[in-house]
């Protein structure tokens, strides 16, 4: 399966979310479905547990950007870690590099980050990393090349950042820390983890 580059709108309202950040259109239409023909019985209908299950895996999917093999590498990798599984994934899928940079306010969203990650705008403690699922570690520093800090799009999207308690930010020199992974209260994404867990453990 290739990465989803459709509309985002669509995906949002399918499950009721504004799951790729602020959408005027998904708050226009965010209490009807996808499709033409809006809700209708068999959409209505309720879903099974499996069902439930397997929207919310895809719903942290979306979310993060991450395709079918590399969530189940991550879930694996989770499993074997110390600590509640479901808290493990989510703390590392927030630990990508192309995650960090959108918390860091370097993209408005994550797809810009791993855009801006895969095109060598981003350095990790010094050097160029352009792998946008490269997992950051306690202290690593994750900054804008030099020669990237004038991009006007970089400018823009670091005007309205946000701050998160698990990372510090130097706007001076353009550069953050990933200070340690964040506790899942930190967290602020809508996603029911157990429900990954359950599916994955059937």
């Amino acid at each position: 399966m290739a990465r989803y580059i459709g509309p985002k709108t669509k995906i949002a309202r399918k499950f009721g979310a504004a799951i790729f950040g602020d959408d005027k259109n998904f708050e226009k239409r965010k209490n009807q479905p996808p499709g033409q023909h809006g809700p209708n019985k068999r959409r209505g209908a309720k879903k099974s547990e499996y069902a439930v299950q397997l929207t919310e895996k895809q719903k942290a999917k979306y979310t993060y950007g991450i395709l079918e093999r590399q969530f189940a590498n991550l879930y694996e990798k989770a499993q074997r870690a110390k600590g509640v599984t479901g808290e493990v994934l989510l703390q590392l899928c927030e630990s990508r590099l192309d995650n960090v940079v959108y918390r860091f306010g370097f993209a408005k969203t994550r797809a810009a980050a791993r855009q801006l990650v895969s095109h060598r705008h981003i350095t990790v403690n010094g050097e160029l990393v352009n792998i946008p699922s490269y997992s950051l570690k306690a202290g690593d520093v994750v900054a804008i090349r030099e020669k990237s800090k004038s991009l006007e799009v970089i400018a823009d999207s670091l005007a309205s950042k946000s701050n998160y308690e698990w990372l510090q930010y130097n706007d001076e020199k353009k550069e953050g820390t990933f200070v340690s992974a964040p506790e899942r209260i930190q967290i602020p994404e809508d996603i029911k983890e157990q429900l990954i867990v359950e599916l994955y453990s059937k």
